[in-house]
């Protein structure tokens, strides 16, 4: 790391436990600090530039500061940040929602992933009348209680009585558990291709099961695509053939700025509907806020169909590429994850590629076949165990 990120990390340890106030990126022994990016690039504080494939965990798929973004933020923040009214904004980006996932009705939005999945949950326990939740080893919802690992330091005992964790991918393992504790089951949260777990897909007859088995018990399906729903136009579920009866999003649909957004079946959302005799209260000062809202259409309505086929066909050249060479590499489409180590990771970023610290990678629009190449070139010789 060079003399400016030094001094920064210094400055910022001083306020900032660790350095810097998102854990999921920090590197040891301290994380460059980024200055400004352009699209598929980024330039750190020290003038590094990078391939940036990590994009904010995925959130960036038009890269940095994509012009019609840009554009349309500009405008929407000339007009006012934020209001103490709903705005048309949010009724247009619901609607796209809606258009593109089968599984919503209505929709809802939050400021993170992590409060999108929170409310989700809360939904399907006030829906069912019940308190449990069944989750997956290894998958990652965000940070709230009930969704945290059991070794979270700060998570009450108590929580971990209302929620199941079995193996991801095992059918004898889930049926076990719907037999022993289905009853007590508020909702199944299923991410199809939990990054976390390694990026491994669902098989086709274990997403099929946990569809079947969850609507012939009662049981609210959660599907997560806050990272998958990038691979095609109606998310990951949409490639399984299955809809949620609830689901939940992030990253992408924001156009770069902080987002989240649950939804689904209509007679589940209704909790929310404030007109009801027992509401369920969700507030949130910034959430729908209306520069999200405009950027994250505009984000939307530039990844139509021929746009998430060439960024797949991008992502499966370059892992590719990868596998070809020997790495260990897994993914689908425009998502893929790097078995990568710190050290490992430095050596990437050294030779100009930036992923994030697990291993995860995605492609983005201003991408093309020559930056994949680029990015081989790169990475190859640092994977392989030669120096860059």
């Amino acid at each position: 790391m060079g003399e400016r990120s030094e001094q920064l990390f210094n400055r910022a340890r001083r306020v900032l436990p660790g350095g810097n106030t998102r854990t999921t990126l920090f590197i040891p022994p301290r994380p460059p600090y980024a200055a400004r990016g352009e699209g598929y690039e980024l330039e750190d504080a020290d003038g590094h530039r990078v391939i940036d494939l990590h994009a904010n965990y995925t959130s960036l798929i038009h890269g940095h500061a994509h012009p019609a973004i840009v554009a349309t933020a500009g405008e929407a923040l000339r007009e006012g940040t934020a209001f103490g009214l709903p705005t048309e904004w949010e009724i247009e980006l619901a609607e796209e929602l809606c258009r593109r996932v089968g599984a919503l009705e209505r929709v809802r939005f939050t400021n993170s992933g992590t409060e999108a999945v929170m409310m989700a949950v809360r939904a399907a326990r006030v829906f069912t009348g019940r308190s449990g939740l069944l989750r997956f080893d290894g998958a990652y919802h965000g940070t709230s209680d009930a969704v945290a690992t059991d070794t979270s330091p700060g998570v009450p005992e108590a929580v971990s009585r209302d929620v199941v964790v079995i193996p991801f991918d095992d059918e004898e393992a889930f049926l076990s558990a719907l037999d022993e504790r289905g009853d007590e089951l508020a909702c199944v949260l299923l991410d199809l291709m939990p990054n976390r777990a390694g990026l491994r897909r669902a098989s086709e007859s274990f997403a099929r099961l946990v569809r079947e088995e969850t609507a012939r018990r009662g049981i609210v399906l959660v599907v997560d695509e806050v990272i998958t729903f990038r691979l095609s136009r109606g998310g990951v579920q949409e490639l399984y053939r299955i809809d949620g009866d609830l689901v939940t999003f992030g990253k992408i649909i924001g156009g770069g700025f902080p987002v989240g957004a649950f939804g689904g079946r209509a007679e589940i959302m209704e909790v929310f509907d404030p007109r009801g005799p027992s509401a369920v209260p969700h507030g949130g000062t910034f959430s729908a806020n209306p520069v999200t809202m405009r950027a994250g259409l505009a984000a939307l309505q530039l990844l139509d169909d021929p746009e998430i086929a060439r960024l797949n066909e991008l992502g499966e050249r370059l892992l590719a590429g990868l596998r070809e060479a020997g790495v260990e590499a897994v993914g689908r489409g425009s998502l893929l994850q790097l078995g990568t180590g710190n050290e490992s990771w430095w050596r990437l970023y050294d030779a100009g590629v930036l992923v994030a610290p697990v291993g995860l990678a995605s492609i983005s629009t201003p991408m093309d076949e020559t930056v994949v190449d680029e990015i081989l070139a790169r990475a190859l010789p640092v994977l392989a165990g030669v120096p860059a």
